[in-house]
């Protein structure tokens, strides 16, 4: 369960982090620099599945599947919430003037 959720906590913070970074210096990062963002919840979650396969005595694959599937889910999860946070907090509607009205004579 540590091993998941930290491998959640870097790799989905890590992605955030680095996006934010990128998109506030930069308008059009690429998309090959997009598509890499990717690979930082990815290597957590490999990097954690392998420590737990690593330092477990039974059950090695049943728990490093385990592991992986719960960091993948952690993961999608704090990317979800974190992009909810994002989009409140960058686009506020800003309040459109009343036209007044021309008096005609």
């Amino acid at each position: 369960m540590i091993a998941s959720l930290l491998a959640a906590l870097v790799g989905a913070g890590g992605s955030v982090a680095l996006a934010h970074l990128l998109f506030v210096t930069t308008r059009d990062p690429g998309a090959l620099l997009v598509a890499a963002l990717g690979l930082i919840p990815l290597a957590a979650v490999i990097y954690a599945s392998y420590f737990v396969y690593r330092h477990t005595a039974r059950r090695r694959k049943l728990q490093a599947t385990a592991t992986a599937l719960l960091s993948i889910i952690l993961t999608l999860a704090a990317l979800f919430v974190a992009s909810i946070f994002q989009t409140r907090t960058s686009t506020r509607p800003q309040p459109t003037p009343t036209p007044m009205p021309r008096n005609v004579t």
